[in-house]
């Protein structure tokens, strides 16, 4: 024990002078302000983020929400065997020598007798009914007809697809006064059409085709869907993913754990991080010349859509993988090779299963990426209304030409009718969708594979 004087208690110290510690000073209360002010700052921050992803989804809902609907006009069609199939063997081939044109002027009928069954008068021809329906309504009869050959002889209801105008009508996207400048329908068109929605022969209904159906030509908006460009998109991510991952991992593998340090390994690797930050429609670039004018494979083709975004997405699954890698702790490594452990069973037995849920979540971030690109695909040919069907087979799926949904909704946003600017953004939608369910698997593959140590 000693008597001395505790420093603040000294007479003459200066901590002496400071005061209790249960009073807060002035140099406290302006640290206490400081740190405040970044809460507010980071809590304006957020907000505003949130308050911008909210605007974007609203917009995007609120724009494309009516693709996945459509007007239908039930129509009750009689289906004569003497024109549609004057042998009467229900053949399908000899059935399909009657092209559309044969089908139209029943269509024309049954509209006409729909119109005068219902007591409507109009001033509109009966010549000029047709314009209420979609251009594709033969087309669409004669395929179930086809289908279904025991419908000949009979009456038939059919829902035929309303015109883009009908159904910009019903979803106050065209007026009356806007008709009076269009010579595709008139203000007399609306009249027939309120008496058929308010007897319920005329109404919006869940447009399944829009989902599953293939693009279509500027005159037929109502009939065009993302179906087939769906499959194109999903045929160019299975070829990303079995190309870019195990060519990546390997890459990073290599560079990280066994490539010796010198002059040449940092050359490879400040190419790779350039390689990360040029442009996609570079890439583009490389794969017209590579892959269809050298190596001659066919335009427009997901198999060379799906080289091209591999190329594209390399660097990235690389640095990501490094990335991971590199968060292992050395002394796993250590550990590895201290208990007699090669360095090939160190890194795969013990160094890559604890970096798996990196390497995955950067994988799949890099095919969402790669989903959204559109200006290299639009190099190698890949646009809309280019494949009508689906593939025949999974060969054609790689190498038949087919568009993919980013280039997809870049086409209908650009066509004149407002109808397919709705497609657009319905695209954006499903493709959302698409990301939306790849980020989910990266979150579940990461939760699933992962260790602590």
């Amino acid at each position: 024990m000693t008597d001395a004087a505790t420093p603040s208690t000294t007479p003459g110290n200066p901590a002496s002078k400071k005061g209790s510690l249960l009073v807060t000073d002035a140099r406290t209360k302006k640290r206490n302000n400081a740190e405040k002010r970044f809460r507010a700052y980071g809590i304006t921050a957020i907000s505003v983020g949130v308050i911008f992803l909210a605007t974007l989804l609203y917009s995007i809902v609120g724009n494309g929400a009516g693709a996945f609907t459509q007007t239908f006009i039930a129509v009750d069609i009689a289906l004569p065997e003497e024109t549609l199939d004057p042998e009467g063997n229900r053949d399908r081939s000899e059935m399909s020598r009657v092209s559309t044109f044969g089908y139209n002027p029943l269509i024309q009928q049954a509209l006409a007798e729909k119109i005068a069954s219902l007591n409507i008068e109009t001033e509109v021809p009966e010549a000029a009914f047709g314009q209420l329906l979609s251009p594709g309504a033969a087309a669409q009869v004669r395929t179930t007809v086809l289908n279904n050959p025991d419908l000949i002889g009979q009456t038939v209801r059919f829902d035929i697809l309303a015109s883009s105008r009908v159904d910009g009508y019903f979803k106050d996207r065209v007026s009356r006064v806007s008709l009076l400048r269009d010579s595709n329908l008139s203000p007399a068109h609306l009249d027939i059409v309120d008496e058929l929605r308010d007897q319920g022969f005329a109404a919006k209904k869940f447009n399944l085709a829009f989902i599953t159906g293939s693009d279509a030509s500027e005159s037929r908006p109502e009939s065009a869907g993302i179906g087939v460009s769906m499959i194109g998109s999903l045929a160019m991510m299975l070829v990303v993913l079995l190309l870019s991952l195990p060519i990546g991992v390997a890459a990073s593998i290599y560079l990280e754990e066994f490539a010796p340090k010198n002059w040449f390994t940092d050359l490879i690797e400040v190419n790779i991080s350039n390689l990360a930050a040029v442009p996609s429609i570079v890439f583009g670039i490389l794969g017209l010349a590579l892959f269809i004018q050298f190596a001659q494979l066919p335009q427009s083709a997901p198999l060379v859509g799906g080289l091209v975004l591999t190329l594209m997405t390399l660097p990235t699954i690389i640095i990501s993988t490094r990335a991971a890698l590199k968060s292992v702790p050395p002394s796993i490594r250590d550990a590895a090779l201290g208990v007699g452990a090669s360095k090939n069973q160190a890194v795969f037995h013990h160094v890559l299963p604890l970096a798996m849920p990196g390497i995955l979540t950067g994988t799949i971030i890099g095919l969402a990426q790669a989903l959204g690109e559109t200006a290299p695909l639009l190099l190698i040919g890949m646009v809309g209304f280019i494949a009508s069907n689906y593939p025949d087979g999974i060969s054609a799926a790689f190498m038949s030409p087919n568009s993919a949904m980013p280039a997809q909704i870049y086409e209908w946003a650009k066509r004149a009718d407002p109808a397919y600017y709705e497609r657009a953004w319905g695209g954006i939608i499903i493709l959302l969708g698409f990301l939306m369910t790849m980020n989910i698997i990266a979150v579940i593959l990461r939760r699933r594979f992962e260790r602590r140590w």
